[in-house]
């Protein structure tokens, strides 16, 4: 730390400066101290000045704050208004009949004035939070007073008419009293909430039934809405009310027409519905904010429009009646000359028009899917009916095609995935289930939803919108499982079909422009279509399931001959022929000579393809599928001694082994010794765990011992851990018995014990058992 200053002119530098923030730290604190005198004293923060500072100091332009914080400030007059509204409550209630008329009236009367006045004075001395506690005070005393008149004088009076009357005189005191003291927040919203109730009270009074209440609730919500646009101080009680009133008057509207039995009938509730139409789209008009105000009336007018139609429509068709009306409001989007805010609620109104629809008519149509699953009980039975139940849900489909057109339009006009994906969902949903809904014969039926597959194929491997082609993809993936399931009712429509959609799938395979993942899928769909034909072609002749599994070998056959020619989708086609290959092993189970020919057969497949030096993994599971099949042709031969068929296998391999690490010393021993050892190790250990004497056990466990050690001293990997395992499960099969014998000689309290003192060791330790384990892994892994 370099300084163009001398040390000792430094030195002195730094103390004058340190005494200059010791000066000014004592001012700063002694002034703090006289500001909280001063702020303890209310209204004293006008009048003081500090002494020697000439002027008015920056915060004297205001009101003084009272004295607590404002927390503890809003907490003490809360509970003090609380307590005075309560007393206030129970002298009407309670004390009020120990008075005459004139102590009554004189009594509260001088309790509201005293309680409506204080503000005045209290807002003069600037105690705001006092003055509006005193002031919601005085209005609870304006609301008991309209209750005293009604006890009192006007006893016989109907109840419901009053309490209208006094909820707009109220309304309107309370109004001026806020207009008078505009310092105060709550009276001008206690007025709004108090004018909610004249109108609608008073329908209730009058009888007018479930569409006057509604015009009464639409009118008071038309008089909120003015209120929040023209008076700022109330526009969110203001706003707040006429969403609730004017959601409620929709309701009821919206529930009148629905119920109505006639098109005359539909006259007045649909009237209700198209005022409140008017009222939501003028409010959204003049306010940017009030979208969903024009949302709402956009939906009224629908469903007004929906519920004239309704009477004289068949069954189904309702929803289409709605969607006419109510998908045109999506093209509000393109009139630039509406303002945002109602183009923005027309849009929204047209949305939710068409995915109200769209569920309705996908829940009607959904039952022809699902009736294919009875297929299931009985294959190839011809249980399908040549027509559908569904024929009324004609409207369904014809729903489903004008919500997709209307999808689609949209996708052309915004930039978003999402709308296409949604056209080519409803479009391939309405013309999939169309022929059974019309009734149509089966074959016309699944000729049509062939072609309705067929069709979002095409659309999946050339897309022509951003998000159809994933749609297009699972539509396709769809239709062709539903129709594979009907397909299973009659043998000609399972080859057929399954032969057609086979077909169909390799030649998606092969379209080289399509993405890759889709062509992948292809593939496996076509693998999987092979071998249910191959299934279905063993069915229906006499031959025993166990011998099906000849033909379903045939597939992996094929996708192995036809290897690199796949090109890309050569991975999953052979996964695919995997699985069934395994299916083929699974049905040739049933017998030990299926088995072994099967076995015998995948395991020329899997040599064939080791053939190419890409797929020379492929040798391993060759020889593990030839070995398999050896070993069950033995035990169906019931050979009890396997070494007498197995030691001619390993010794010739272990020499071929020998001769390799020679040559090649990096050769892993899995590769040079794994086969040899294994022929023998493996059927020999099954044989000895079957065996009750005790030669078997003693001579296997004595050249697994002898195989480990020789792994152990070459460090040679695979003699190593094939002997360990051997010698293992050896030594578990001999000690089994006497351990069983030990474990139920000793208390039943014993082996919980003796588990939770291993578990405690081996948490304990549970660090230095992991590095152990670890220094265990890592020097097997130099093994070769």
């Amino acid at each position: 730390m370099d300084s163009p200053l001398p040390p000792a002119e430094e030195l002195a530098l730094i103390d004058r400066e340190l005494a200059q923030l010791d000066a000014r730290r004592v001012y700063l604190l002694a002034r703090r101290d006289w500001l909280l005198r001063l702020l303890r004293q209310p209204g004293a923060a006008a009048a003081h000045r500090e002494p020697g500072v000439s002027g008015p100091p920056a915060w004297s332009a205001g009101p003084a704050k009272q004295a607590s914080t404002p927390s503890v400030q809003n907490v003490l007059l809360t509970l003090g208004a609380v307590l005075l509204a309560v007393a206030a409550l129970a002298f009407t209630l309670v004390s009020w009949g120990s008075m005459g008329i004139a102590g009554r009236s004189a009594v509260l009367a001088a309790v509201t004035a005293a309680a409506l006045a204080a503000p005045v004075a209290l807002l003069r001395r600037g105690l705001r939070s006092t003055a509006e506690s005193v002031a919601a005070v005085g209005l609870l005393l304006t609301v008991l007073d309209a209750y005293a008149l009604y006890a009192v004088v006007l006893p016989d009076t109907d109840g419901t008419g009053y309490a209208a009357g006094a909820a707009a005189v109220l309304a309107a005191v309370w109004t001026g009293y806020g207009s008078v003291l505009r310092t105060l927040r709550l009276p001008l919203p206690a007025a709004v909430l108090a004018a909610q109730l004249p109108l609608t009270l008073a329908a209730i009074a009058g009888d007018a039934g479930p569409l006057g209440l509604g015009w009464a609730l639409l009118a008071t919500a038309g008089l909120d809405a003015a209120l929040a646009l023209r008076v700022r101080t109330a526009a969110v009680p203001a706003a707040v009310s006429a969403a609730v009133l004017g959601a409620a008057a929709l309701l009821t509207g919206a529930a009148q027409s629905w119920s109505a039995g006639s098109a005359a009938q539909a006259l007045a509730p649909a009237a209700l519905l198209l005022a409140g139409a008017a009222s939501g789209t003028a409010a959204a008009w003049r306010e940017p904010r009030a979208g969903a105000a024009a949302a709402a009336g956009a939906l009224a007018a629908v469903v007004a429009a929906g519920g004239l139609a309704r009477p004289e429509l068949a069954a189904g068709w309702t929803g289409v009646a709605h969607l006419l009306v109510g998908l045109p409001l999506l093209a509000a989007m393109r009139v630039s000359a509406l303002p945002q805010a109602v183009r923005r609620g027309w849009v929204l109104a047209g949305v939710v028009v068409g995915a109200l629809g769209a569920l309705a008519a996908g829940a009607a149509v959904l039952p022809v899917p699902v009736a294919r699953l009875r297929v299931l009980e009985q294959v190839w039975a011809a249980t399908t009916p040549t027509a559908g139940p569904f024929a009324p849900g004609v409207a369904a489909a014809v729903a489903l095609l004008m919500t997709a057109g209307a999808a689609w339009w949209l996708s052309r006009v915004t930039p978003r995935p999402e709308p296409a994906a949604v056209a080519v969902v409803l479009a391939w949903a309405a013309l999939f289930t169309a022929p059974v809904l019309l009734g149509l014969p089966v074959a016309v039926v699944f000729a049509a939803q062939l072609a309705v597959t067929g069709a979002a194929g095409v659309l999946a491997l050339r897309p022509p919108a951003r998000g159809a082609g994933i749609a297009a993809a699972v539509c396709a993936l769809a239709g062709a499982g539903s129709v594979s399931l009907g397909a299973l009712d009659g043998r000609a429509a399972t080859f057929s079909v399954w032969g057609l959609l086979g077909a169909g799938c390799a030649v998606a395979a092969a379209y080289g422009p399509a993405a890759r993942w889709l062509r992948s899928g292809a593939a496996v769909c076509a693998v999987g279509y092979a071998t249910g034909l191959a299934v279905a072609g063993a069915a229906v002749t006499d031959l025993a399931v166990v011998w099906w599994a000849l033909p379903v070998l045939a597939v992996p056959a094929l996708v192995a001959a036809l290897g690199p020619r796949l090109g890309e989708v050569r991975l999953p086609a052979e996964i695919a022929a995997a699985v069934s290959g395994a299916l083929a092993l699974a049905l040739s189970a049933g017998r030990p000579g299926s088995l072994a020919l099967a076995l015998a057969l995948a395991g020329v497949v899997c040599a064939g393809a080791a053939v190419r030096p890409e797929r020379r993994i492929l040798g391993w599971a060759a020889g593990a599928l030839f070995a398999a099949a050896t070993w069950v042709r033995l035990v169906q031969a019931g050979v009890t001694a396997p070494e007498a068929y197995t030691l001619p296998v390993t010794v010739p391999a272990l020499a071929v082994g020998l001769l390799r690490r020679r040559r090649d010393p990096e050769a892993s021993s899995w590769t040079a010794y794994g086969p040899g050892l294994a022929a023998t190790l493996v059927p020999s250990l099954s044989a000895a765990w079957g065996d009750t004497g005790w030669v078997r056990p003693l001579v296997l466990g004595a050249a697994a011992l002898a195989v480990t050690l020789t792994g152990a001293h070459r460090r040679l990997q695979a003699p190593l851990l094939l002997g360990g395992a051997v010698l293992a499960a050896v030594a578990v099969h001999e000690l089994a018995p006497y351990v069983v014998q030990v474990a139920g000689a000793l208390p039943r309290w014993v082996p919980p014990a003796l588990a939770g003192v291993l578990l405690l060791a081996v948490g304990a330790t549970y660090e230095k058992r992991l590095r152990d384990a670890r220094r265990l892994r890592a020097a097997v892994g130099r093994l070769r």
